[in-house]
């Protein structure tokens, strides 16, 4: 039975910065090829692409991952039912109790339960919660809200991001929902070695009064590096299209994906370093087969003397690896389109049609639409 997979590939250089640290501060690294790699992780990308779908599709169609699941809930009752907004807490416990969700009180002992994981509801849920417990103090005093109903609420009319990025509920495994989406941690071409920016703040007032010393308000480090990376997701779509019951919804959702994880970036240190970049060059894939991430193409790193440099090196490297694999496993990709800025987009002529952004989207979500048509 074939299969409809998108694999998005992304080459994309990063001037100095540190947009994903570890515990310590550090840029995430990761050993490949024998070789230290800047490393930003998947997600931080995973969370950068979600930020990003607030501006790509409707809030109705995405979700809220939470704790604080009887605040969220309870605001959600007053506003369908403003008459009982004095019980909204003592409803959306109950309702939440009844669904299986485990509430255990927080740290901060004046503040409301809270779930004892985060807790990953789309809209619709939220809503439908909220009407069941609203029905249930309509019916008496003390609210009795049937199990099952209140599972079917939470596990129904899930949203895009629930889809593509799945939830899991440790202690309540019926409402898990597999992730349509995967994301590979994003790695550098080439070498890197992290650098130290010392840094110092002036205290202004201070340096006004002449009988002050001249020593600065404040000294410190911050640790970064700069790297050209390449950055793999991919999309199982007949995973998402069952998820969520709907061919134009999973045409919205892929559509969504792509043009988020293309032009979206973890948001880490961005007001110091200004590192916000858009792809050197993308190639997206469809396949009938399974997911293929390219990393191989820099199992060696790219060095100094690589023809055209690191950024054309890395895209001419993703052409022909792409092509020698496809040779290879006799791997012949539904369709593919390559984005890319100036001549390196040509490098990738071989293997797939040069579009704009625009034109990528619109063609992987037609031809998506197509083939999720039941």
């Amino acid at each position: 039975m074939s299969r409809t997979i998108v694999d998005i590939h992304v080459i994309q250089t990063v001037p100095p910065s540190n947009i994903n640290r570890d515990d310590t501060g550090s840029p995430k690294s990761a050993v490949y090829g024998g070789v230290r790699r800047a490393r930003v992780s998947s997600q931080a990308w995973k969370r950068a692409t979600r930020d990003a779908f607030e501006e790509l599709l409707d809030r109705s169609e995405l979700g809220v991952r939470t704790k604080q699941v009887v605040e969220l809930l309870a605001e959600r009752i007053g506003t369908r039912a403003p008459e009982l907004a004095e019980r909204g807490v003592e409803l959306a416990t109950a309702v939440l109790k009844a669904a299986g969700v485990t509430l255990k009180a927080p740290r901060n002992k004046e503040a409301l339960e809270e779930s004892e994981f985060l807790l990953f509801l789309s809209n619709h849920q939220i809503d439908g919660l909220a009407e069941l417990a609203v029905e249930a103090a309509a019916a008496g005093d003390k609210p009795q809200i049937d199990k099952t109903a209140a599972k079917a609420r939470a596990d129904q009319d899930h949203s895009v991001d629930v889809a593509l990025f799945g939830r899991m509920v440790a202690n309540l495994p019926d409402l898990n929902v597999e992730a349509a989406a995967q994301v590979a941690h994003a790695i550098s071409v080439h070498s890197v070695a992290n650098e130290y920016d010392y840094f110092t703040a002036v205290d202004d007032h201070k340096a006004a009064d002449e009988n002050e010393d001249a020593g600065a308000g404040m000294i410190g480090t911050v640790e970064f590096n700069s790297s050209t990376l390449y950055r793999y997701a991919n999309v199982d779509v007949d995973r998402l299209r069952s998820t969520l019951g709907d061919t134009e919804a999973t045409r919205r959702a892929v559509e969504a994906f792509v043009r988020a994880f293309v032009t979206s970036m973890p948001s880490g240190k961005q007001n110091t370093f200004a590192n916000r970049t858009l792809p050197d060059a993308v190639l997206v894939v469809v396949r009938e087969t399974q997911p293929i991430n390219l990393v191989g193409a820099y199992e060696e790193a790219i060095g100094e003397t690589e023809k055209g440099g690191r950024i054309s090196g890395a895209v001419a490297r993703l052409a022909k690896h792409t092509d020698e694999l496809h040779t290879a496993y006799d791997e012949t990709p539904v369709a593919a389109w390559a984005v890319g800025v100036g001549e390196r987009g040509d490098l990738l002529a071989d293997v797939a049609t040069r579009v704009s952004l625009d034109g990528l989207v619109s063609g992987v979500g037609e031809l998506v639409a197509q083939r999720s048509t039941p």
